[in-house]
Parts: C-alpha cells; structure tokens; sequence
C-alpha cells in the first residue's frame, strides 16, 4: 500500500470510528404517563389465560378483547414505549404467566435513532426473559409495520423503511433461532408504492379502524 492510500485508510477508519462513538442512545427514554400505566398494569389481576398484547401506540391504539371477541385478551401498549420500556415493564408480564403474548416494538426505537443491532438485542432479551420466566407461555413476534411519508405528523418516523425491512428480516430469523413464532403483518399494510398505505391511516403512522380490523383477521389462526 503506498503511504498515501495508507493515511487515508487510516483517515477512514479513525472518522469511522468516531462516528460510531458520536450516536448517543438515551435507553432512560420514557413516554410521559409510562409510569402511570405500568402502576396501572401492576394492579389489574393476572390469569394464565390471559392473551397479552405489547407494545406501544400501535398496540395501544385498539380494545383488543372487542376487537377479537375474546375477554381475556389485554391491552398492554404504551404510546410512545421502545423496546428499552418493555424491557423495564416485563417482569409485570412475566409475573402473570400468560397463555400468549404478541409483541409489536420498536418504530420509536428507530425513529429515536437506535441501531438496528441494539433494537434486536433488546429484542432477543425480552424473549429469552419469557421463556426463562414463564416457559409455558406462547410467544409471537410481529414485524414492523410500514409507515407513509406523504403525510408530515410524524417526521421522525418517516423515511426510516429500509430499517424497517431490515430489522423486520432480523426478528424473523431471531424468533426461528429462539424458537418463537414469527407473524409477517408487515407486507399487508403496503400500498402500491411500499408505504402504509393510505387506507389504513389518517397520519401515516398510527392506525384507523380498517388496519385494526385487517390485523385482527390476520391474527385469528393464532389465537385458537
């Protein structure tokens, strides 16, 4: 290598470096009434048939026991929660050995920025803390739903698809290495141009009774 194309090797790898070490991850990150709906959580009573939901707005956004006609499915979305929230809340999950659990996370994840690597490690320590704490519960990942740019509500979380897609690409494999089950729902929600498609959304984030209702079917041959 001559001296040149060596200091500039070096040059890269020095500006690589810093870079890296420049993206700061604030794991502390809370939505504002997070800790006034986990006290919440905490005080509802737990039954082993119980069919949990988590996640954030997304989840949170519908009455899952009316939605599937199933008085035993509970609603445990946090508007706003990342993965680091789950993290911190799950113990109330665990503690209440639920029959199912299906997990939507981490569009805030990425629209805060967070690595797509870090997103899936937290990923892979929600599900190897349910197996460990409650074996017998049934555990479902969902992928990522898509998001639509056309809109300007949310700009944080718009024209992030490629993360998407590939930490999406990341859970289905981290949930066949664990040995969880995997739901694509993403691909069901895109328009002709691979967005959320505007039926689905008034925002181009959150969902409208449409999707809600879409989704569910696309749940029911789990929920037998």
């Amino acid at each position: 290598m001559k001296p040149t194309n060596f200091l500039l090797a070096i040059l890269l790898i020095t500006t690589t470096s810093l870079v890296s070490q420049s993206i700061e991850v604030d794991s502390l990150h809370r939505p504002r009434n997070y800790h006034i709906q986990v006290n919440q959580f905490q005080g509802y009573p737990d039954s082993k048939q119980d069919i949990i939901f988590l996640g954030n707005s997304i989840t949170a956004g519908t009455n899952w026991n009316e939605l599937l006609g199933l008085p035993n499915a509970r609603n445990r979305g946090i508007s706003g929660d990342t993965t680091f929230g789950i993290l911190e809340r799950l113990d109330e999950v665990i503690e209440g050995d639920p029959s199912k659990v299906f997990i939507l996370i981490g569009i805030n994840d990425i629209a805060r920025n967070y690595p797509d690597e870090l997103i899936i490690s937290n990923y892979e320590k929600i599900i190897r803390r349910i197996k460990k704490g409650c074996p017998n519960t049934e555990v479902f990942i969902q992928s990522i739903l898509p998001v639509n740019n056309t809109f300007t509500r949310y700009k944080n979380h718009y024209n992030k698809d490629e993360h998407i897609l590939a930490i999406n690409k990341e859970l289905k494999n981290l949930s066949k290495t664990n040995n969880v089950n995997f739901i694509d729902i993403h691909p069901h929600f895109l328009d002709e141009e691979n967005r959320l498609s505007r039926k689905f959304t008034e925002e181009g984030l959150h969902l409208n009774a449409l999707a809600y209702q879409t989704w569910a079917e696309l749940l029911k041959p789990y929920l037998k």
